[in-house]
């Protein structure tokens, strides 16, 4: 089933670090499968609150490959050149099937 990383940005500092995430950062998803979905574009807060700096939300074809590629030793090598200049809330959350509805959530088995 399909998981997504979503990172809520509260802020970032630019710098020859981040560039460098940014450089590296596609070759680290590419063996995982995972691809941006949304990477700090225009967003509008509609309820609640959110980091001034945006979303990014990135796509794999299952938790697991989600969870491989951020313990991987290429994604950890850069980690820490984000981590240093960037203060996000990150966390891994896995889809739903095709054709899931909400009612299904709560629905008793039978």
């Amino acid at each position: 089933m399909t998981a997504y990383a979503l990172a809520q940005v509260h802020s970032v500092e630019p710098g020859p670090d981040i560039t460098e995430y940014l450089h590296r950062i596609d070759a680290t998803l590419d063996p995982f499968g995972g691809r941006f979905l949304v990477h700090r574009a225009e967003f509008e807060v509609l309820e609640g609150s959110w980091g001034p700096s945006g979303v990014i939300l990135i796509e794999f074809p299952s938790y697991r490959q989600a969870r491989d590629w951020y313990d991987s030793p290429v994604y950890r090598e850069i980690l820490e050149l984000r981590t240093r200049h960037m203060v996000a809330d990150v966390v891994l959350v896995e889809g739903v099937p095709a054709g899931y509805r909400a009612e299904q959530r709560f629905q008793a088995p039978h």
